[in-house]
């Protein structure tokens, strides 16, 4: 897939840069023209009627229309199926047969976030769904307080989460991200040892924290780290602030530009310096590389960091490639089914965590490769949260089949909601550990 949004030679597939600049990418009228042509191709096709809510959404409008057809479905209806979109992209990468350069130019995702950017050209947020996305003012916070934030968004807490679903609009029994009571920055400063004799050494790499790991989960930075400098390479660590995907799926683009432009600035000292940019989540990863260059495609310092930003286990797996890894790595214990994220999986790189786990010697390794349903903060919001659930069902289910010790993903809020789903399902076997793939690959080292 293009990352620049212009059509390669070969015919791949490409995305059009967000003309979000563009007074016209926010007319109502000509958004809805739009989807109503969408809309009747995909009703004519339905090969995503399985991906997300929204698709049978959409499809339920149609049969159970006057006329069994688009033309009798009123445009406000248009706005559940919007609101059902996780912005996940498996539409556009494994599913539609229509994306450009195809003469039909569709672009799912896309359409429903231009819908989404024009109703806040109309000033119609979200309220507290706009306060929880405000990732890093609510990390420095939590962080701060972090026994009290983590007990009163324990799961069980039966005190303090009715209020935060009354308040927030958050589900009862959403699991909750915990904050650490250090950031992944503070833990960083001491760096670890350098591995001279290992085949990557000279190396160098700047891990882009993302808000996870800064705030809730610093363990992953430093098996990060830990894992490079076993295997040469020098890193450091940088957040300058959030990457913005909370705020892109609700449209603020113009917020999720900015961003782009002032941690482009900030990583580019590293970049010419020879530093590759590493994200550990891949949220973050496909903003860098995809999403910044189609809102700001003639950004320099943007287009140089997507060509110079690699996801982590993306990254490990082009050492083992080129160089070759440091020896040292022992066998994983009960096995691991591996989650293919949704974020991964669009950024058309193949399944980089299950080749990074199966790099470990007799370990079985088991790859489920769809939706876990969760969607960032969609998945938490109580109108959202049981869809989310069964959505990721036959992840769980088959996550719960393959019977093996660790249940691992690079995006940690699918974890924890396959997890979830495990637990629904029942049984009496003690739920199996969640772990990101690069804590795995620290533990088969010996550096966890």
């Amino acid at each position: 897939m293009s990352v620049a949004g212009k059509a390669s030679e070969d015919g791949a597939p490409f995305r059009h840069p967000l003309e979000w600049e563009n007074p016209d990418f926010y007319d109502m009228a000509k958004i809805e023209a739009e989807m109503h042509r969408v809309f009747d191709i995909c009703h004519g096709c339905r090969r995503c009627f399985n991906l997300c809510d929204s698709f049978p959404r959409l499809f339920d409008l149609i049969d159970e229309s006057a006329t069994g057809e688009l033309d009798s479905v009123p445009t406000k209806d248009y706005k559940p199926v919007v609101d059902a979109c996780t912005l996940c992209d498996m539409c556009f990468m494994t599913k539609c047969p229509y994306v450009p350069p195809h003469e039909f130019n569709l672009d799912f995702p896309h359409l429903m976030l231009r819908y989404r950017a024009a109703e806040r050209r109309q000033g119609k947020g979200e309220g507290m769904v706009d306060e929880l996305a405000k990732i890093d003012r609510n990390g420095k916070l939590g962080t701060l307080v972090a026994p009290i934030a983590n007990w009163a968004m324990a799961r069980g807490n039966g005190l303090t989460r009715p209020i935060l679903s009354a308040v927030a609009g958050v589900a009862r029994d959403a699991e909750l991200p915990r904050y650490a009571g250090q950031t992944f920055q503070q833990q960083a400063l001491d760096a670890p040892e350098i591995n001279a004799e290992a085949p990557a050494h000279g190396r160098k790499a700047v891990l882009y924290a993302s808000c996870y790991v800064e705030f809730h989960d610093p363990g992953i930075g430093r098996a990060a780290r830990a894992v490079l400098a076993h295997n040469g390479v020098e890193t450091e660590v940088a957040y300058p602030e959030c990457c913005g995907m909370p705020q892109l799926e609700q449209g603020e683009l113009a917020d999720v530009a900015g961003r782009a432009k002032r941690v482009a600035l900030a990583l580019k000292p590293y970049i010419d310096q020879g530093y590759r940019v590493i994200a550990p989540v891949p949220s973050c990863a496909l903003m860098l590389k995809f999403e910044w260059p189609l809102l700001l495609p003639d950004d320099p310092d943007v287009r140089r960091l997507s060509q110079n930003t690699s996801d982590i286990s993306e990254y490990v797996v082009d050492i083992a490639r080129k160089e070759g890894l440091a020896p040292g790595l022992e066998s994983l214990p009960g096995g691991v089914t591996v989650h293919i994220a949704c974020h991964a999986r669009a950024q058309n790189m193949g399944q980089k965590a299950a080749e990074l786990l199966k790099l470990l010697p007799e370990t079985k390794v088991e790859v489920v490769e769809r939706c876990s349903g969760h969607g960032g903060s969609w998945g938490v919001r109580e109108e959202f949260f049981e869809i989310a659930i069964k959505v990721g069902k036959p992840v769980a289910r088959q996550a719960a089949k393959n019977e093996t010790a660790f249940v691992a993903s690079e995006c940690p809020l699918a974890a924890t909601h396959i997890l979830q789903g495990i637990e629904r399902l029942g049984g009496d076997k003690p739920l199996p550990t969640q772990a990101h793939p690069i804590e795995l690959f620290a533990r088969a080292y010996g550096l966890a």
